[in-house]
């Protein structure tokens, strides 16, 4: 038999199962929305300051079957040392050439013409990347 007078008031004695589940949720959702944005920031600041050298390809030109002249503009700290990654592709897609150059001037702007060996003709110039020592 259920009365009025039997039933418990709801909220009185302690949290209900409902109650209980949404806050368990809304701290997992904040742990995972913190963990995320830390997550973010690291990737900001790997991105930001961890490439001390970058580059630009300027211009290029196959001067023989052999080789692919590359006007390379670099740009880095003055103190930073390291190398850019070339490569060349013949007509069809194949890769013909690759090569590291080194830039260990202690110069902020760096401007160099450099000579990409090859095994055929190429008819690209790509930079793949920079990376400081």
């Amino acid at each position: 038999m259920s009365t009025a007078s039997t039933q418990l008031p709801e909220g009185r004695y302690g949290r209900s199962e409902d109650e209980r589940a949404d806050r368990k949720l809304k701290v997992i959702g904040s742990v995972l929305g913190v963990a995320l944005l830390a997550l973010m920031g690291w990737f900001a600041y790997y991105y930001v300051f961890s490439n001390k050298i970058s580059a630009e390809v300027i211009t290029f030109k196959a001067v023989s079957d052999n080789a692919v002249e590359v006007h390379l503009e670099v740009r880095k700290d003055a103190s930073a040392h390291g190398y850019c990654t070339l490569r060349s592709q013949a007509d069809d897609g194949s890769e013909v050439g690759r090569a590291d150059f080194r830039f260990d001037q202690d110069s902020s702007r760096i401007d160099k013409v450099v000579t990409l060996r090859t095994t055929s003709r190429g008819g690209t110039a790509e930079l793949l990347g920079c990376h400081a020592d």
